[in-house]
């Protein structure tokens, strides 16, 4: 039996960052993933050492690298590295025909760019949260926007670590987006917190407020306020590994697909309703 035609080669980039521990051990125990490749920056202080003692578990074989050229020799390149450099690891990939799955937030319009010039090449998936149930929260948002109408107003609360570097995350920013469109309404109709004499709220305005403290995975609440009800769409995670489960997931989704942008709602079989 040949375990290596079998099985998907995965590099693991931004592998010594919380999430990207996470994200190796999840692949070490998938089955169908073989991890050729851990990669992090220099100046790393974990550079050098195995895989599997980064990620806190058994050796894996493979030594953490801040060399993109070991991402050649896979399939596919998980990368949740910081956003700074992203347009540039992109090209890189792509050049070395490896499906790409970013998990990067606060990504800048150059490396929106990379995506998508990457996406006419190789398979690329850039999704703001790969958690399952963050996913199914999208769908419902977007159903519920729709059915509820301008009577009802929209706010966004988003609370992360206090370590967390970006303001609101990524899905928050995603939860916002849907909100936009189901309701036909702008980037101008968001309200990053208030303070002051704001006046009387409008409806058509969505707030939104990050919260920061603790080690708080990430909890994200959509808030449906009407005359006399309100209505809360809310998921909170309570380990990484709900987001590095579904990393991995999408990268064994990636492997075969062909070139072009896909999103997690391809990966779980989502199909959102269009209006009529």
């Amino acid at each position: 039996m040949n375990v290596e035609k079998e099985t998907v080669a995965v590099a693991v980039v931004g592998a010594a960052g919380r999430m990207g521990q996470r994200v190796l051990a999840c692949a070490a125990g998938e089955p169908r993933v073989r991890l050729v490749a851990a990669i992090d920056a220099a100046p790393c202080p974990r550079l050098g050492e195995d895989a599997g003692s980064v990620a806190g578990g058994a050796p894996l074989g493979v030594r953490l690298t801040a060399d993109l050229a070991a991402c050649a020799a896979t399939r596919v390149v998980i990368d949740f590295a910081l956003a700074a450099g992203c347009a540039a690891r992109i090209e890189t990939y792509a050049q070395q025909g490896c499906a790409i799955v970013l998990g990067s937030t606060g990504v800048d319009a150059a490396g929106v760019q990379a995506v998508q010039n990457a996406a006419r090449r190789v398979a690329v998936l850039h999704a703001p949260n790969f958690s399952v149930g963050v996913n199914v929260l999208f769908h419902l948002v977007t159903q519920a926007a729709r059915a509820l109408g301008p009577d009802y107003d929209l706010e966004v609360i988003e609370l992360h670590h206090r370590r967390k570097q970006d303001a609101p995350s990524g899905t928050a920013v995603h939860l916002v987006e849907l909100l936009e469109a189901a309701r036909g309404l702008t980037p101008a109709a968001r309200r990053h917190g208030r303070v002051g004499a704001t006046g009387a709220r409008s409806s058509d305005e969505i707030g939104v407020h990050a919260l920061r403290g603790g080690d708080v995975v990430g909890d994200h609440t959509v808030l449906f306020a009407g005359d006399g009800e309100r209505i809360e769409l809310t998921h909170k995670a309570s380990t990484r590994d709900t987001f590095a489960r579904g990393a991995v997931r999408a990268a064994l989704f990636l492997a075969d697909a062909a070139p072009g942008l896909y999103t997690m709602r391809d990966i779980l079989g989502l199909t959102m309703e269009k209006k009529a």
